[in-house]
């Protein structure tokens, strides 16, 4: 394999991997529950219930401490956005009402804002692995 195409791959690589997993986890906290709930009072409730969300939420921060941790922000916050986005439009794209872009948009902007606070919070703090290095003390040495 070139270098050239060794980096390319290691630049894209995160990003897929952060998709992936953004879809894997959609599909397997959100994915399998279609039905609303009816309350005695006849409200509906759902699909989803808390704890899936925050389940989903919880379980996307490992891909994207992952990659945040190896300073890759913005492969972290892209790969996490297109893989919520893209699987929240493929769940609910069969509204027949059309309000399901407002939500799938809603998904967009929030995983946009949340993930790129989350990834620079974790560089700050984790960034000292493969992808990035901590700043070493330019102070001079003693004896």
């Amino acid at each position: 394999m070139s270098e050239r195409l060794r980096k390319t791959a290691s630049q894209l690589l995160p990003g897929l991997i952060t998709a992936v997993s953004a879809l894997a986890l959609w599909a397997l906290w959100l994915g399998w529950d279609q039905r609303r709930d009816l309350r005695p009072d006849g409200s509906s409730t759902g699909p989803y219930e808390a704890w899936q969300v925050i389940g989903l939420v919880l379980t996307l921060l490992v891909p994207v401490f992952w990659a945040a941790s190896r300073r890759h922000i913005a492969a972290a916050v892209a790969g996490t956005t297109i893989g919520l986005t893209v699987a929240s439009f493929y769940d609910w794209s069969d509204d027949a009402s059309g309000l399901y872009v407002i939500g799938v948009t809603m998904v967009m902007l929030g995983t946009i804002a949340v993930t790129t606070g989350v990834s620079f919070l974790i560089a700050a703090l984790w960034g000292g692995g493969a992808g990035g290095s901590r700043p070493q003390s330019t102070a001079p040495v003693t004896s």
